[in-house]
């Protein structure tokens, strides 16, 4: 394979990769604390449309994020008022809140559909930047950077942190955790608000650093491969990293294959459905291994919990 090509798909799939990272990430930290909140995708695309809105407005990009994330704390904390507070089933309301947040963009961005905004330049580290195909790694958008620190500080906060240790007691036994004075109801809004501004930024990061336009369904199922993409990381953060990428590959894959001109008798529907097509493979071959899962899923996952008076 050219040695160019091969450093295009690289950056490619770096950059395809990197909103996944986020968003799993974010959800990571809420499952750990026992919430499943399956409204990702929609919490992605009011990130997306605020985060685009804001720096079209202002001119800048990091406000745009700065909106993105808000935006997807807002969505986040009408969920945990649902499932926290109300005691509301986490599954049907997950569900609700994606489907609220798709449509609520796509109103919302009715007027921004014809616009384009600046190109972000991406960061260069010098002198690293010009290793051979490796150098791309060092010239990324500044997002990209922060998706790699926040696995380092997810993996020292989860495993190596007194705050990492509650928060994994409260997924696994909120009970025993409140009997000794853990606020659980509390953690869980924080780790649940968590998810959500990284579901927001992830969004911001489609249409301000990805592809800086806004169009109706841009986030395109990337919330709910971010969700599958916790449980075939078996809740570990490193894990999520070498996921994502993966499926960062394959989507990047299957367009260089679309736009190469290939002579090949493959439908494009079918290269264009392959990314979502691997995640339910992935999903099936991991369930199969109920050992694993039981093991590092948090017992109290999607379970709602009460304290008692």
């Amino acid at each position: 394979m050219d040695s160019g090509l091969l450093t295009a798909m690289l950056a490619a799939t770096i950059v395809a990769g990197t909103p996944l990272i986020i968003v799993a990430l974010g959800q990571l930290i809420a499952e750990k604390s026992g919430v499943l909140n399956l409204g990702a995708e929609g919490m992605m695309a009011m990130g997306a449309i605020a985060g685009f809105a804001i720096t079209h407005h202002t001119g800048n990009p990091w406000l745009g994020v700065l909106a993105g994330m808000l935006a997807g704390i807002l969505m986040s904390f009408l969920f945990a008022v649902v499932v926290l507070t109300l005691m509301g089933n986490q599954v049907a309301s997950g569900l609700a809140l994606s489907i609220l947040g798709v449509g609520l963009s796509a109103f919302i961005g009715k007027p921004y559909e014809s616009e384009i905004l600046k190109t972000v330049a991406p960061w260069r580290i010098p002198m690293l930047a010009d290793i051979p195909v490796l150098g791309v790694l060092f010239n990324q958008q500044s997002l990209v950077y922060f998706s790699w620190l926040l696995v380092a500080g997810i993996i020292w906060f989860l495993y190596r942190s007194r705050q990492g240790l509650i928060l994994r007691a409260v997924g696994e036994s909120p009970t025993s955790a409140h009997s000794i004075g853990y606020h659980v109801i509390r953690i869980r809004y924080m780790a649940t608000l968590f998810g959500g501004a990284m579901a927001g930024i992830g969004g911001s990061f489609l249409s301000v650093f990805y592809t800086p336009l806004w169009v109706e369904g841009m986030v395109s199922g990337r919330g709910w491969i971010a969700i599958a993409l916790v449980v075939f990381a078996t809740w570990r953060p490193f894990r999520v990293l070498v996921g994502a990428y993966l499926f960062g590959g394959v989507m990047i894959a299957q367009l260089f294959v679309q736009g190469s001109g290939m002579d090949i008798n493959i439908p494009s529907q079918f290269l264009s459905a392959l990314p979502y097509l691997a995640t339910i493979i992935v999903l099936v071959i991991i369930s199969r291994d109920q050992n694993t899962v039981r093991l590092n899923a948090p017992v109290s996952l999607g379970q709602a919990f009460r304290p008692e008076a």
